[in-house]
């Protein structure tokens, strides 16, 4: 007998089997799984109420929050599929990702209300808007209150339609190479995959309590909000990721598993007043994004005594495409155990996972000779949301190629080496530097410009502008990178800019950027994953 493998079903477990344990912890507010549940049932019907059904289109904007984390299940209960957008973005980025799934309703946290408000007259397939007030705020003019409509909605399951698990659980907008980004399709046979991948590698269990740094919206929170649900574990959420609060939350909620981004784990390990704490527990720190320095990996260990988890994906493999897990037959010990631990990793249970290179032949095993990671397996995306053109461009002979360009060592592990699409990823965020660059070409004294990724302590790489100036014109660094966040979202902004007489060309005129970076990372390896 086959049935339909559905993300809805690791909710229906946790009700059923942890109903009374505590399942949500988010400020003040706690809730168990029946109550979560209770809650996803009436915005599942809130919604149903409102004319939404199954293929409809839900956007949110949101940081992480319990209403956040009831909307991935509030939606796929009754087949809608939700559009979770980076709320780091601007208006403009808003309107686009909005207007291109066709969304027919907007849930929004109350701090981020006025940027929809601006793009409102551009948005007339919106029928419904929806806000989730954040500490009491008032009610805007235009909004629906999400408590008033869940009050008064059914406690009860909703009249579910069928649902296929190749049917859509959401669109996750990311940012590529151009100045638009393309909305990835995932499955709920997707995510159910992707769950069982993060259960097992990650070690997940009834007995953990996740802590929430990871934005919900990215990539849905790395399989976190089923594979938690699912064994029944504790979601800590946490709103702002500050090193004092994160490590109260430690002590006090009994932390031990927890998936960040580089950036994150910096400010934990910079933290001066960390042994002011009781820390109980040993949590499990899974990274991703880019990969911290070594010692990193060593700080986190040995000083805290938590332990470090690498893996490797993307929004389009759901994400976890490999796991960064220390062979014990190998016996690594030291400064090798460590270097293992910060690579990508090797392949993901249910992953066929190979490193191409010249002539379509997989490269050999010598950590030197590189290649472009491709993968197969039920994690990959369906496609890009009505742009089957970009998806034929990476899906080839039953391969997502991902553009990324790896080594593989002996042991099998991978290790990320450069972008071929030349993404910048700074603090497990991607930015486009095409996007970037089209902005710096805006600036009246900008004649040709390129930016590329250079080591940054904090967040992994950091965009640099190299500019050509217009004859006569000698724009300041401070100038270029004001201009840059006025016009993009502040973390995609130049942090360091320099000015130059010619960009390195190829004879056909393309640009070298590989000239440009190799000059900022040692021995001209950028690290990335």
């Amino acid at each position: 007998m086959e049935v339909p493998m559905l993300i809805n079903d690791f909710l229906y477990r946790a009700r059923d089997l942890y109903g009374e344990k505590e399942a949500v912890v988010d400020g003040l507010q706690r809730f168990t799984y029946s109550e979560f549940a209770e809650r996803c049932f009436r915005l599942a019907n809130a919604l149903s109420n409102l004319g939404i059904k199954k293929g409809d289109r839900v956007g949110i904007l949101s940081p992480n929050s319990h209403y956040f984390l009831e909307s991935f299940y509030g939606t796929s209960l009754i087949g809608a599929v939700l559009v979770p957008l980076n709320y780091r973005l601007v208006s403009d980025d808003f309107q686009y990702a909005f207007s291109h799934a066709g969304v027919r309703v907007i849930l929004a946290d109350s701090e981020l209300t006025n940027s929809l408000d601006e793009i409102r007259d551009r948005l007339p397939a919106v029928e419904h808007w929806i806000v989730a007030r954040f500490d009491d705020a008032p009610v805007p003019e235009g909004w629906l209150d999400w408590e008033s409509l869940v009050t008064v909605a059914a406690p009860t399951p909703p009249e579910s339609p069928e649902i296929d698990e190749n049917d859509l659980v959401s669109i996750n907008y990311t940012s590529g190479t151009t100045a638009r980004p393309k909305g990835v399709m995932l499955t709920h046979r997707n995510f159910y995959i992707n769950a069982y991948n993060f259960i097992s590698h990650l070690g997940i269990s009834h007995d953990d309590n996740e802590m929430w740094t990871l934005p919900m919206f990215h990539c849905n929170g790395w399989g976190g909000v089923y594979a938690v649900t699912a064994m029944g574990g504790k979601h800590v959420i946490v709103r702002v990721p500050e090193p004092k609060g994160l490590f109260q939350l430690v002590q006090d909620e009994k932390i031990t598993f927890a998936c960040m981004a580089p950036a994150v784990l910096a400010r934990i390990l910079d933290y001066p007043d960390y042994a002011d704490f009781n820390i109980t527990t040993k949590p499990r720190i899974a990274c991703a994004g880019a990969p911290p320095p070594l010692t990193f990996v060593h700080r986190l260990e040995d000083e805290l005594g938590w332990t470090f988890l690498q893996l490797y994906g993307l929004t389009e493999t759901a994400p976890i495409l490999t796991m960064a897990e220390p062979k014990p037959h190998l016996n690594l010990e030291g400064g090798e155990l460590y270097r293992i631990k910060a690579r990508a990793g090797h392949a993901a249970l249910g992953v066929d996972l190979r490193v191409i290179g010249e002539g379509g032949l997989d490269v050999p095993q010598n950590d030197e000779t590189v290649g472009e990671v491709a993968a197969r397996g039920n994690m990959i995306f369906k496609g890009y949301w009505e742009q089957p053109e970009e998806t034929s461009k990476v899906v080839r002979d039953g391969y997502f190629y991902t553009g990324d360009l790896a080594t593989m060592d002996e042991h099998g592990y991978i290790n990320i080496v450069d972008r071929a699409k030349d993404v910048i990823i700074s603090g497990g965020e991607n930015i486009s530097s095409i996007e970037v660059e089209d902005i710096l070409y805006r600036h009246p004294s900008v004649l040709e410009a390129a930016v590329v990724g250079i080591p940054h302590e904090k967040w992994g790489e950091t965009p640099l502008a190299v500019i050509v100036p217009q004859a006569g014109e000698s724009p300041s660094a401070e100038e270029i990178i004001e201009f840059c966040k006025e016009n993009l979202a502040h973390f995609k902004a130049p942090t360091r800019v320099e000015l130059t007489e010619a960009l390195p060309r190829t004879a056909t005129g393309k640009l070298k950027k590989f000239e440009l970076r190799d000059a900022y990372w040692e021995n001209g390896k950028r690290r990335v994953n």
